[in-house]
């Protein structure tokens, strides 16, 4: 019993899958995907550098204090 509803029901899912498939590809939902791709990376959206040119990121190992903390 359980098997004439499910064959029937999984074949109805996979036409409905299809069908949407088809409707995407006729308007036009997968024209231009590298497009898109390249516009997020365009050169106006380039984030502005965090911190400024003179921070020190790692401490002096030459002076003798930072250097017992190593």
């Amino acid at each position: 019993m359980s098997l004439v509803v499910l064959i029937p029901l999984s074949i109805g899912l996979g036409l409905i899958g299809l069908a949407s498939f088809f409707w995407a590809l006729r308007n036009g939902q997968f024209d231009d995907p590298e497009g898109d791709a390249w516009r997020i990376l365009s050169p106006e959206s380039t984030l502005p550098k965090e911190g400024n040119p003179d921070d020190k990121l790692a401490t002096d190992t030459a002076h003798r204090h930072a250097r017992g903390r190593l």
